[in-house]
């Protein structure tokens, strides 16, 4: 099979989580574990630190690369989904694994994947583990597909784990209550792994402190909060980029970092990768507040990061985001009270699985729409957007497909205007080129 030929089989013959939904959700490791040892388990030929969370599990992970990168390890990064290359998922030191790798891993599993039928994100997961080993990484950050005790990632046993915050996501897979989610995504944590909370709630923090505390006889985890050890006590928005001044709570000291990544829930998102960073450190990783530094500064550059608040043109300013949750949403509606425009215009797509009526309530009613869809089965008709955000007061324009909807939106705008495109990862994954 060719590469293309290749992505046309896996992508058809497999059961895809951003086609399907749920029915794509395997509630169980079982084939997981099936492929792993069919390939030699791979995925204990490398270290790694396993990163979950409803939101910023991405950015964290793309930001702990980039410092595990610049200290000097070679270093893997599996992330999901991709937003224009399938290859995205799977990095070693940023750059992509070969299309001829994909394409030989495929022929050398098909067997098996013909017997077990496995999900597209198991295959892809085996793929990940095994060109990992593959390449002798120092270590691979694997970022959580979905929830975590059952996500086909957690078949590691990292050097950290980590959970960056419960909001509400995936009700229909991982439960009705944030005690419920905090549970699945608790899976991930391991006896005797040291584990790092970015943000906890009420609800939350009890969910997290019994797992990590080993009930039911199972040995204990290390955990630490990390909005109990540092704080940010400054930040400033300048030109695109984040300086943020952090205070530690155990030391006393201040530190100025400057991220490349500039919207403003980064702000949390960089309390944990620094927490994670100290304990990496605790456990004799060498990296130095240097190191850390000079990352932070391109995360972008290192780890080819995209659609986080991301800028691609200006004047008009046209950003794209990957939010698309309830609590996603709700970071973007911050950041557009801090940025400065004349006329805001919303490029917006959903999937239907989500809270779309809670999301949409979230939106500004000062703002023009371009309602539009990814062109996958599980997105959301643009008309039945544009009827539901109608009951929320949110007016504008229908359109089959996004770059339609975005030339219409450059096309109204003027100069000192903002274009946002938001609502789901796959509809920011389908903006070309302007």
């Amino acid at each position: 099979m060719s590469y293309q030929e290749t992505l046309d089989y896996l992508f058809n013959r497999l059961p895809m989580f951003s086609h399907i939904g749920a029915a794509a959700y395997k509630k169980d490791l079982a084939n997981t574990i099936r492929l792993c040892e069919a390939l030699g388990n791979p995925q204990r030929r490398f270290k790694s630190i396993h990163v979950a969370g409803t939101n910023g599990k991405g950015s964290t992970s793309h930001m702990l690369a980039a410092i595990l990168q610049t200290a000097g390890y070679k270093t893997g990064l599996y992330t999901s989904p991709h937003l224009k290359d399938f290859r995205e998922r799977i990095k070693v030191n940023g750059e992509m694994c070969c299309e001829a790798f994909v394409t030989q891993f495929t022929q050398r599993i098909r067997p098996l994947i013909e017997e077990i039928e496995p999900s597209f994100f198991e295959i892809t997961v085996a793929m990940a583990f095994d060109y990992f080993a593959s390449q002798q990484v120092d270590v691979a950050v694997i970022e959580v597909g979905l929830g975590g005790r059952l996500d086909s990632t957690n078949i590691i046993t990292p050097e950290l784990s980590i959970i960056t915050n419960i909001g509400w996501d995936h009700m229909n897979m991982l439960g009705n209550t944030l005690e419920a989610i905090a549970g699945e995504k608790a899976g991930i944590i391991k006896p005797h792994i040291p584990v790092v909370i970015g943000e906890s709630l009420p609800e939350t923090k009890p969910v997290f402190e019994r797992k990590a505390a080993g009930d039911n006889g199972i040995a204990p985890s290390p955990i630490f909060f990390a909005e109990t050890t540092r704080y940010v006590t400054d930040w400033k928005y300048e030109q695109h980029q984040l300086a943020v001044e952090v205070a530690d709570n155990r030391h006393q000291e201040h530190q100025v970092y400057h991220l490349d990544l500039p919207g403003i829930y980064q702000l949390k998102n960089l309390l944990t990768v620094l927490e994670a960073v100290t304990q990496l450190q605790q456990k004799g990783w060498r990296i130095d507040h240097q190191m850390v530094q000079q990352a932070l500064r391109q995360v972008k550059k290192l780890t080819g990061l995209h659609g986080r608040w991301e800028i691609i043109h200006l004047h008009p300013l046209v950003v794209l985001d990957v939010g698309h949750n309830i609590d996603g949403i709700k970071q973007i509606r911050e950041q557009l009270e801090l940025s400065a425009c004349k006329q805001l215009h919303i490029v917006m797509g959903m999937v239907k699985d989500k809270e779309v009526d809670k999301v949409l309530a979230l939106l500004p009613a000062y703002a023009t729409y371009y309602f539009t869809k990814a062109q996958i089965p599980r997105a959301l008709d643009e008309k039945t957007l544009q009827q539901m955000a109608a009951k929320h007061q949110l007016k504008g324009y229908a359109f089959e497909e996004v770059n339609a909807a975005l030339h219409k939106a450059i096309e109204n705008a003027s100069k000192e205007d903002m274009i946002l495109v938001c609502g789901s990862v796959f509809l920011v994954g389908e903006v070309r080129n302007i």
